[in-house]
Formats: C-alpha cells, sequence, structure tokens
C-alpha cells in the first residue's frame, strides 16, 4: 500500500541509525548554544507548542465535507478547558495547513498532537476569527466558523490538513498563545478526476445468537428463544434496525447472515423465551414484521451476499477445528442451507461463492477451509496481506487453486472501529476516509482502480452512521464511483501486488486468543453425532434436523468469540434439548417374570412419546442362559423389527422355551437398522418353574380321585335324602363312606399337597431336569411378585 512505501523511508539500518545520531549529537552542541541566544519569539514557539493541549477542541461539523468553489465552509465545535486556571482573551481561528502528498502523509498528521507553527499554518485571522468569552476551569464554549472556500487558497487538488485552534491567555502566561488545536482533512477536488476510484462498500447484517435448538411439542414447533434481546436491535433506532434504514439509501453490498433472517422470521409468530427454568410468550411480533418488510425493499436491486450459516468462524475452523474429526463436513450444507434462506425471505437470489473470515485475517489454512465450503473467492484485509508498493492495488487477486482473494482496504475499513457517539469523534473520522480515498486516486492519476471497505461484521449504531455520512460524502462521485463486490472481483488484478498468502505465524495472536477452544469441536461432533443415530429413526426427519442442525452451525458461529463462558452452556442446552428428544423413544421397565411349561411369550414395550412415528428399530432381547431358556425357536438372541405411530406405545412378543428350571436374566436393547445401539438397554429376570411329566401324572391322578369322591358323595347324599324322607335311615357304612369322602377324617386334600410341593421345589438345588453344563449349577433366589406370563 501506499502508506506502506511511505513508512519505508523510516526503515534505516543501525549502522545509518548511528550515524545519523553522532551527527545529531555533534550537532547538539551548537543547535543549544544558539537557542540560548535566540530571540524571545523562537522561545515562545516551543512554550506555545508546549501548552497547546490546556484546551480541548472538538470539532463536530465540517459541511460540506467535500466543497468546491464557491462553497462556504462551516466549522462547528466546543472548546474545553481542560487545565486549572481560567483562559481569557480566547479566540478560535482557522488554519490551512500544507497539501499531503500521500496516504503516509495523511496518517502522519492524524497521529500528531499539539500546536506545530510550520505544519498547522498559519491563521487566517480578520473576519474569520471568532471571540470566545473567558473559559473558567473545566468549562466549555461552543463555535462556529463560516468561510469562504475561495479564503482559504488551496490552488491544487488534494488533500488539505485544515485545523481550528483556541489562542489565549492563563495568569501564568502573560501573552496571547495556542493553547489547543484540532485538525483535520479537507479534500480538494473541485472538478472531476479523469480516472475515478471504483468503491464496493459491504454492509454486514450479523447478529448473535439468540434462537436455540427446542422447540415447542405443537404441530407448528413453536421456536424457544435463548433470551428476546434482538427485539431491541430490530426496533426503530436499535442497531439493525438503522443499518437497513441507513443502508437502503446507499450504493452498498449486503453482506448478510442467513441465521439472523431465520431468526428474525422465528419472531414473526408465536414464540417463547427462556426465562430460568421456565418460558414465557414472546411479544415483538410487529417489531421483526417491520424490520423484514424493510429490510426486503431496502435490498431489491442491489447485491446481496450470503455467508454460510450462522456464520461459522473459519479461523478457529482452520486451527482448531480440524483436529476434530467431522468439523468440516458442517460447512458446505451451511452454505447450502444460505441461499434457501434468502432466497425465501428477502425474494433475492444471493451470491454464495464468498467467504470472510474475521477481521479479514488469513493463512494458508484459512483459506482452505474456506474453499471447502464451497467458496472460491476469500474477503481478506490489507494488514493481513500487506503490499510494499507506493499505491494502492486493485482489491482482487488470485491466490493459487482458482481462488481469489479480494483485499479490503485496511485503514479505510476500520476508520469507524473507535466509539463514534460523539460528534467530535465521527466528524474527523468522515474526513479522514475521505481524504484516503481521494489519495488513492491521486496516486496513479491516469488508472482507474479498485478498492473495497469491508467494515467490522457488527457495527454499532452510530458506527454504521458515521460510515453512511463517508459514504454519502462520495456521492458527487468527483474521484469516486460506486461498485459492488461481484464487478470488484471480476477487475483485472494488478500485476504488481501480492498473491502471497501470509504464513500461519503471521496470523495476529491477539485474535487467535479468541478462536473457538478444541473442546467446542468436541462437543459439536457429540451433538452431531447423537442427531446422527436419532433422525435415522423418525419418519419425518425434518422436524428435528432443521433445528437442531442449525443450531450446530450456530455452535461455530464467529460471533462468539472473546466469549466462552457464553458459548459452552449454549452448546450443552442444544446437546441436552437433543438427549430429551430421543428419550421419548424407550423401553418401558419390565418386573420379573414367572414362567411355567416348556413355553410362553415374553412381552417388551416401546414407548413412542414424541409426535411423528419412529420406524427402522429393532430390538434384541438376550437370554443369558440360553442353556435354561431359549428364545425364538432356539436362539440365545432374537431380533424384532419396531415400528410406532407418535404418542402410542408397542408390545413386541417374542416366543421363548425352557429347558430347565432356575432365574434367567434378560437384557432388552433397541438398535437402530445399522446397528448402533439406541437409548439404554433394560434388565429383567425370567424365573422358569417347569412342570415335568411324573408331577403332571400325580396332579391327573389326584383331580381324578377328587372327581370320584364328589360323584359318589352327590350319590350318597341323595341316596340318604331320598331314606330320611321316607322316614328311613341311612346305613352306616355308607355314612362312613360319605364322611371319608368329603376329608373329615384321615389326611384332607393329600393329593393335592404332594402335587403342590412338586411345583414349589426350591432353585436353590440343581434342578432334576437341568442338562449337564459346561459351567456348575444356577443358583436363583425366590420368584418375586412379578407379572406371569401366559402360555
Amino acid at each position: 500500500m501506499a502508506e506502506a512505501a511511505d513508512f519505508q523511508s523510516m526503515r534505516r539500518s543501525p549502522a545509518r541509525r548511528w550515524l545519523r545520531r553522532m551527527a545529531a549529537a555533534a550537532a547538539g552542541g551548537p543547535l543549544l548554544a544558539g537557542l540560548l541566544h535566540l530571540p524571545g519569539a523562537s522561545l515562545a514557539s516551543a512554550a506555545e507548542a508546549a501548552g497547546s493541549r490546556t484546551v480541548d477542541v472538538s470539532l463536530d461539523t465540517v459541511q460540506p465535507s467535500a466543497p468546491v468553489k464557491g462553497d462556504t465552509l462551516t466549522l462547528s465545535g466546543t472548546v474545553t478547558n481542560t487545565g486549572k486556571r481560567s483562559v481569557s482573551a480566547a479566540h478560535v481561528d482557522v488554519r490551512l495547513g500544507s497539501r499531503l502528498s500521500s496516504r503516509g502523509a495523511i496518517e502522519d498528521a492524524a497521529r500528531r498532537t499539539g500546536y506545530s507553527p510550520t505544519e498547522d499554518g498559519a491563521a487566517l485571522g480578520g473576519a474569520y476569527t471568532v471571540a470566545i468569552p473567558a473559559i473558567p476551569a473545566g468549562g466549555s464554549r461552543d463555535f462556529t466558523i463560516t468561510v469562504p472556500v475561495d479564503e482559504l487558497g488551496m490552488d491544487d487538488e488534494g488533500v488539505y490538513q485544515i485545523g481550528v485552534s483556541l489562542s489565549g491567555r492563563t495568569p501564568s502566561s502573560g501573552d496571547d498563545r495556542v493553547l489547543g488545536i484540532e485538525r483535520t482533512f479537507l479534500p480538494w477536488q473541485p472538478a472531476a478526476a479523469k480516472k475515478k476510484t471504483q468503491t464496493t462498500v459491504l454492509w454486514p447484517l450479523i447478529s448473535s445468537v439468540h434462537l436455540s435448538a427446542e422447540t415447542g411439542s405443537d404441530a407448528q414447533q413453536t421456536p424457544v428463544f435463548e433470551d428476546d434481546d434482538l427485539a431491541a436491535e430490530l426496533a426503530p433506532g436499535g442497531r439493525l434496525e438503522r443499518l437497513v434504514a441507513l443502508g437502503a439509501d446507499l450504493p452498498v453490498t449486503w453482506v448478510i447472515d442467513p441465521d439472523l433472517l431465520a431468526t428474525a422470521e422465528a419472531m414473526t409468530g408465536p414464540y417463547l423465551v427462556r426465562s430460568g427454568d421456565t418460558t414465557v410468550q414472546g411479544k415483538n411480533q410487529s417489531v421483526a414484521n417491520q424490520w423484514l418488510n424493510a429490510l426486503d425493499k431496502a435490498v431489491q436491486g442491489d447485491k446481496v451476499v450470503a455467508l454460510p450459516y450462522g456464520d461459522p468462524d473459519l479461523a478457529s475452523l482452520a486451527h482448531r477445528g480440524r483436529e476434530v474429526s467431522g468439523s468440516l463436513r458442517h460447512l458446505r450444507p451451511a452454505t447450502e442451507v444460505a441461499q434457501s434462506t434468502v432466497e425465501t425471505i428477502l425474494h433475492v437470489k444471493p451470491t454464495v461463492d464468498f467467504a470472510w473470515p474475521v477481521e479479514g485475517a488469513v493463512d494458508p489454512s484459512i483459506i482452505d477451509v474456506a474453499t471447502s465450503a464451497g467458496a472460491d473467492k476469500v474477503i481478506t484485509r490489507s494488514d493481513s496481506m500487506r503490499e510494499n508498493l507506493s499505491y494502492t492495488p486493485n482489491a482482487a487477486r488470485p491466490v493459487g487453486g482458482g481462488t481469489t482473494a479480494v483485499v479490503s482496504d485496511a485503514i479505510l475499513s476500520t476508520a469507524f472501529d473507535d466509539d463514534m457517539t460523539r460528534a467530535g469523534a465521527s466528524t474527523p473520522a468522515v474526513q479522514r476516509f475521505l481524504a484516503h480515498t481521494l489519495a488513492i486516486t491521486h496516486e496513479r492519476p491516469g488508472t482507474a482502480r479498485s478498492i473495497v471497505i469491508a467494515p467490522q461484521r457488527m457495527p454499532t449504531a452510530s458506527q454504521a452512521d458515521s460510515l453512511a455520512r463517508a459514504v454519502r460524502g462520495l456521492a458527487h462521485q468527483r474521484w469516486s464511483q460506486p461498485s459492488d463486490l461481484v464487478a470488484a472481483t471480476a477487475v483485472k488484478p494488478d500485476p504488481a501486488a501480492t498473491t502471497q498468502v501470509p504464513a500461519p505465524s503471521r496470523y495476529p495472536k491477539e485474535l487467535r486468543k479468541k478462536e473457538l477452544l478444541r473442546a467446542a469441536f468436541l462437543d459439536i461432533r457429540t451433538t452431531q453425532s447423537t442427531l446422527d443415530n436419532f433422525t435415522v429413526i423418525l419418519t419425518d426427519r425434518r422436524r428435528v434436523v432443521t433445528p437442531f442442525g442449525n443450531a450446530i452451525n450456530r455452535e461455530m458461529s464467529a460471533s462468539w468469540r472473546g466469549r466462552p463462558a457464553d458459548a459452552q452452556p449454549y452448546r450443552h442446552r442444544v446437546l441436552e434439548d437433543l438427549k430429551s428428544l430421543t428419550d421419548e423413544v424407550q423401553l418401558i421397565d419390565k418386573s420379573d417374570l414367572t414362567l411355567s411349561g416348556r413355553s410362553a411369550t415374553i412381552p417388551v414395550t416401546v414407548q413412542n412419546k414424541l409426535l411423528q412415528g419412529v420406524d427402522r428399530l429393532v430390538l434384541r432381547l438376550e437370554s443369558t442362559k440360553p442353556t435354561r431358556l431359549k428364545l425364538n425357536g432356539g436362539a440365545a438372541v432374537a431380533e424384532l423389527p419396531v415400528r410406532i405411530e407418535g404418542g402410542h406405545s408397542q408390545s413386541v412378543k417374542f416366543t421363548a422355551s425352557a429347558n430347565a428350571n432356575g432365574p434367567v436374566p434378560m437384557t432388552a436393547q433397541l438398535f437402530t437398522e445399522d446397528g448402533r445401539a439406541y437409548g439404554k438397554p433394560m434388565q429383567f429376570t425370567v424365573k422358569v418353574s417347569e412342570i415335568t411329566s411324573a408331577v403332571m401324572l400325580v396332579i391327573a391322578g389326584g383331580v381324578l380321585l377328587l372327581v370320584l369322591a364328589g360323584i359318589r358323595m352327590y350319590t350318597q347324599r341323595k341316596r340318604a335324602a331320598a331314606l330320611e324322607a321316607a322316614g328311613g335311615e341311612a346305613p352306616e357304612d355308607e355314612a362312613a363312606e360319605a364322611a371319608t369322602a368329603d376329608g373329615t377324617d384321615g389326611e384332607p386334600g393329600s393329593g393335592t399337597a404332594k402335587a403342590d410341593s412338586v411345583v414349589a421345589e426350591s432353585d436353590d438345588e440343581a434342578q432334576p431336569s437341568d442338562p449337564a453344563a459346561d459351567t456348575g449349577p444356577e443358583s436363583g433366589g425366590p420368584s418375586g411378585p412379578g407379572e406371569r406370563v401366559n402360555r
């Protein structure tokens, strides 16, 4: 750049600096002696320069900012006495300095403090001196000076330094001297330049993260916001409202994070806002609607560049994220979502082949990551890709691999980074901006150049207003013409411009300290893996993939830089919200079962509390003791498919066959069709109580005896009743038989007692029917009060 060339003359070898110091020392003695004999005026000038900071001069208005012949220049502002003594006989003067020949000279003048009689020029005096009443310590006075431009004596085209000084007296100085000065720049180009600079201004619409991954359980999926802070930015006077209102009347290229559009659109309908452990209804629908409508009108006919969804931090991905497998997989889908989002909401087709690393700082790894997102144009900055030229080259130049670097001008891009809420800060910044644009045109008057201005990602309202004033100052098009980013990229590269991407060691340390940590990308990978495992079973994946996929993109946002205490909880909440959904599909806990007989059906219940159905699930049931209990025709493990409608449960039934008595621990686990475990396993016990053939014969014999005895009792009692009715008595032997059959004599129910003792045989010993096994006999406790399986 030009300023680099101007500063090169200051770089001297150590030997040359030593010679200069020796020469200065040699000359110092005579010079000091001469000063002692100088007239009082010279000493007064030195004292005047030293005392020129007693009063602070604020220059709030320079109007017009770029005058032409016949104009009247108005300078207004405030003078404040920062000293401890009052200032009397005060007056304000206008001083025109010399014409500044380069961008480096402009920066030198901007950095200079204090009054310099030789560099600040003489006061115009006369009618253009404004008297100021005495200023007490800490007091302030306003001033306004109007000067016909023709009186300034600006002959040659170019940039001039202009200053406003306050002179006066203090009790400690009996004479009149300059007590404060403020200088700025006046572009002087009364006629149109032959070759004008093509100026592209980027106008960013980017915000921090406000939308969560959670949605309501209703069919409309009511969005849930982390906070309602976005409303203040969208409301009249808010940062984003001012950006849209200002940009609507400017020739700018809009650079938009589609996540901001999607978040604002989510606010236009019913939405919820997190408040502690609960949520409350959002109430700013009208604000969001008004902002989106205004933006829709503002961008029509302008170029719109859509960043990847969520504005991912490309440098963090390059320096930390690539260490974690799968981190880069999100970039290309984020670019695809970006295009569709902007088209749907703003009804314009955006350009999506630009990447914009934070502050335009690049190294080879950042370029690689940017291109992996599908971009072949990277917006960088001239303090990253430094020049050694005496002029400002065109912004676009190739950097290899089919990638174009669009190098924005660092001085112009950062001109409004400071606090611009005070007019005394904004006005000089605007004048400095205009001065540099004219200086660029004058660097090579016969060659038109193309420059790009990329301001900070999220300018404040006052910063945006200052930039807008500066862009309006170029509206006359005497030395600059508006362009757009697409056109700037297509301009023929300057063959002398650097195409060398800086090494990783040159990446700014301050920016590296603010990058997302490796732990952030590990969290992102965990969330993505959980999402992948969940969506494979869903019948309507869109309801989950969209909110959580977008939330994962937000987790990589450049807006988290320097905010790890906010970024980590957001990632944690996204994962917890996702897990709460996956837990809605689960196995219902079972109590222990008792299986009596050789075969039975074992039911396992799967519950789906989601609003949509699930499919492509497999329920696997495993018998840990297949020698006692086998499943589905003789296997130790059985699997059955699962498909459940939303809000329903399904009982999955497995066929079991018993070979021996005793407890059998069982494990049930859901799996996806590709073999990944889903949810937690469930354990329960099946207690096998096999009834042998001998026991069955005993029971059958006892039942037969009971039936025969009952028949005999019925016959005898009927006969006895008939005899009694006839006046006779039953034979004594028949009564005895009836009593015996009724169980009133001997051991009642002896057959049944023997059968029961066989069925309830303890499991603490090896079962007679157990087949030989590789391990010792199984031990099992008594069966609990669990459900019984019907045969």
